[in-house]
């Protein structure tokens, strides 16, 4: 596929946060993310973030933050829903069609940003299946309806949805397409890629499920944590250079993150640099090269975990060639965020800007100590 056609694939992989060896002291509020698998000894307890601290729970067991008090769906209702168009270009604008919507005992959201949006509104025990992205603990014991993040329409169906969620990447097209034609409500909703594409989206799904309000209560709790977050994380822009690379090993794909990968957004919460953005690439993903990346010269590498795996983890990632040549991979200053989190820009973004910006702070303290 060429890399114009597939720009915003490795948005289904999303992950979760674990540091390598330098980051150790960063490791506590990592560690309410994914668990920080730092070589040798525990980590030291969480700092605390302020009087605030307990608007922004840790991940130590990958939970969710359901709201308190949602209303009781209110239904009928009638969306809008993304017309998906297979001859798109990323400048084309969306089209739209309505979509009604008048039952919502049997959920099923085909990617795990949506299916994080629905737990956190309250509708989690209407939820009937889970993409595979949907690494969190109470969807667990959900079927999975993907392989590899294609959606198969077979296993969609069987599970006798009454509403089904998908956005603007959901795909194999044929499968959406199918899915539609069995007569289910589908609403089609917008991706998100920024901090400020998030809320919007909360809202969309809120409206389609009939619980507006808490759409709203949503988003207005998502904005005081993000505001929060930014008061304690350095936003000068002066932090290290990161590079975010997106790997699959088995399947010979290594891309550096540049301008609109979703990780240069994140990255900016924290006031670390995003080394595909200050190299100039245009494009989210561009195939790596020995030569570039050793021209960009990274502090810090930021991975997916399952991605880490495919290479052979740190010790593969060090093999490819021009990453020993730089200061990160020099240092082996690799983090790595588990697939459902990094780039989910869903309710949990703020814990992910926070434990990153923790993390890399303290990498950025080590490397000036030494």
């Amino acid at each position: 596929m060429p890399l114009a056609d597939a720009r915003r694939r490795p948005r289904g992989h999303r992950p979760h946060a674990r540091s390598v060896p330098l980051l150790a002291a960063a490791c506590a509020l990592a560690l309410a993310l994914a668990g920080c698998a730092v070589g040798g000894g525990g980590a030291p307890e969480a700092p605390s973030r302020g009087d605030g601290a307990a608007d922004i729970p840790d991940f130590s067991e990958n939970r969710l933050q359901p709201l308190e008090g949602t209303g009781e769906p209110e239904l009928p209702v009638t969306v809008d829903s993304v017309v998906l168009d297979p001859y798109r270009t990323s400048s084309d604008p969306l089209g739209y069609e309505q979509v009604e919507v008048d039952d919502v005992s049997r959920i099923l959201p085909l990617t795990g940003s949506l299916a994080e949006i629905v737990f956190t509104l309250g509708l989690g025990d209407n939820v009937v299946g889970r993409d595979v992205a949907a690494t969190f603990e109470e969807a667990s014991g959900l079927p999975v309806i993907s392989e590899g993040h294609e959606v198969s329409a077979e296993s969609v169906l069987a599970l006798e949805p009454t509403v089904i969620l998908a956005d603007t990447q959901t795909g194999p097209s044929e499968a959406v397409e199918q899915i539609q034609r069995s007569g289910v409500p589908v609403v089609i909703v917008e991706e998100a890629w920024s901090i400020d594409e998030m809320y919007p989206r909360f809202e969309r799904v809120a409206e389609a499920l009939g619980v507006p309000d808490d759409g709203a209560a949503l988003s207005e709790r998502t904005r005081a944590q993000m505001a929060e977050v930014r008061e304690e994380a350095d936003g000068s822009g002066d932090g290290p250079l990161v590079a975010f690379l997106y790997l699959r090993g088995t399947a010979g794909v290594y891309l550096l993150g540049g301008e609109g990968s979703g990780a240069d957004a994140v990255l900016a919460e924290t006031g670390a640099r995003d080394a595909g953005v200050e190299m100039g690439l245009t494009t989210p993903f561009t195939p790596i090269t020995t030569e570039a990346l050793i021209a960009a010269q990274p502090d810090v590498l930021l991975v997916m975990t399952q991605g880490l795996e495919s290479v052979g983890g740190v010790d593969g990632l060090v093999e490819i060639p021009g990453v020993a040549q730089t200061p990160a991979g020099a240092a082996r200053a690799v983090v790595d965020f588990e697939d459902g989190v990094l780039l989910n820009f869903g309710p949990r973004t703020p814990q992910v800007v926070a434990a990153l910006a923790d993390e890399l702070a303290a990498f950025q303290a080590e490397g000036e100590g030494r």
